[in-house]
């Protein structure tokens, strides 16, 4: 396996003691509304119809404040190796770990919003090193979108998600991987899309649980579940995309409170976590608070609650209608997650599709909620991908 490239750092970030005390005085000082008027609605969705319930946030913004460990996950991150690197003048940072396993498969993992890194870190190692020999293994790579985390901030336009797929594969070169899998959900989901149809000639084959189909199919030939999934996806966007409308056109008016208020950010962060899970009343049903205040207190700390939400200014609606990804794909389609798309109109963009799942339970957010069945389907996954590919 090549060296990395001289251009790659090792990094290690510590937020300042005075930082994290800034950080217990403002949820100590914190101005909140009222109750929402379905207060005391039976657990439930309606519970949440108006937001995050006022109890809940007060509960977690207590935890936050006074059980929390921040430096559990600091030391988590150096554990499995960070690093930095310049592409195009900006400072990318990732996760690298490397396997053991001498035929290891590189591995590109990427996020999405309001996701970060910290989606990934209870699943790298199980990757890179699996207990079972007849599993495959992964050199894993996981990198903070520009604007997220320890990655730069974009100070000009340009950064969506075509720019960001070119800058992966110049990262995985750099890293000595001149071809290699990748993997990924949500916005990580485009840019994979971008990166198996862009890019073959690195791109050995997709995982995704994104597989966002060319406009202007019908539903005719559809089966009866595919059409409430069609459903399903539109009233979505119809009626529970305020936020994306707001992050595609208006990110620095909204940053202002994600950068200044961190009950603000957790509470705009954990909206969405607690919409998107396979639960029936709360996140934490799947998700411990500890990995959802990972990934908001990553967000605070970086100061990138407006710079993440600029990835929808550049990208909303922009993946290419034409693209078309010919590498092997496989695709899991999540039960809770928010957009599903039927197997003959995902087939419309990727052409060789070798493995299909939808299974029973999951949301957006898997490798949090279901991080046991994750690896395994995607173990699973890549498997097919790479035999196909051979």
């Amino acid at each position: 396996m090549p060296s990395p490239t001289s251009d790659v750092r090792g990094f290690e970030a510590r937020a300042t003691d005075a930082d994290l005390d800034d950080l217990r005085a403002r949820l100590a000082a914190a101005r909140l509304p009222e109750p929402e008027t379905v207060h005391g609605a039976a657990p439930g969705a309606r519970r949440w119809a108006q937001g995050v319930p006022l109890a809940d946030l007060v509960d977690v913004v207590d935890y936050w404040r006074t059980g929390y460990d921040w430096r559990s996950f600091e030391d988590r991150l150096d554990r499995i190796g960070q690093f930095r690197t310049t592409i195009d003048d900006l400072r990318i940072h990732f996760l690298h770990r490397r396997s053991a396993r001498a035929d290891a498969v590189p591995l590109l993992l990427t996020h999405g919003w309001p996701g970060s890194i910290a989606e990934f870190i209870d699943v790298v190692d199980e990757l890179a090193d699996p207990e079972d020999a007849d599993a495959p293994a992964f050199h894993v790579v996981a990198p903070s979108l520009p604007g997220f985390g320890h990655s730069d901030k974009p100070a000009t336009t340009g950064w969506g998600t075509e720019k960001i797929a070119a800058a992966w594969v110049e990262l995985m070169g750099r890293l000595g991987y001149s071809t290699f899998a990748a993997h990924g959900g949500d916005w990580g989901g485009n840019i994979t899309t971008v990166l198996g149809g862009r890019f073959p000639a690195h791109v050995l084959g997709i995982h995704t649980t994104f597989a966002e189909a060319p406009p202007g199919l019908t539903t005719e030939g559809l089966t009866a579940i595919e059409r409430e999934w069609t459903v399903q996806t539109r009233d979505f966007w119809r009626h529970r995309a305020a936020y994306a409308k707001q992050q595609a056109t208006r990110p620095q008016t909204i940053g202002y409170s994600l950068v200044d208020s961190p009950v603000g950010l957790l509470a705009w962060i954990l909206d969405k976590f607690a919409e998107w899970s396979d639960t029936d009343d709360s996140p934490f049903e799947r998700i411990s608070r500890d990995r959802i205040l990972d990934n908001v207190t990553l967000y605070w700390l970086t100061r990138t609650g407006a710079s993440a939400a600029r990835i929808y200014w550049e990208s909303h609606n922009s993946l290419d209608p034409s693209l078309r990804v010919d590498v092997p794909a496989a695709i899991t389609m999540y039960p809770r997650d928010i957009e599903k798309v039927p197997r003959p109109w995902a087939q419309e963009r990727f052409r060789n599709i070798v493995r299909w799942r939808s299974p029973d339970i999951g949301g957006h957010f898997p490798s949090l909620e279901v991080p046991g069945y994750f690896v395994k389907d995607l173990r699973e996954g890549l498997a097919a991908v790479l035999a196909a590919g051979r």
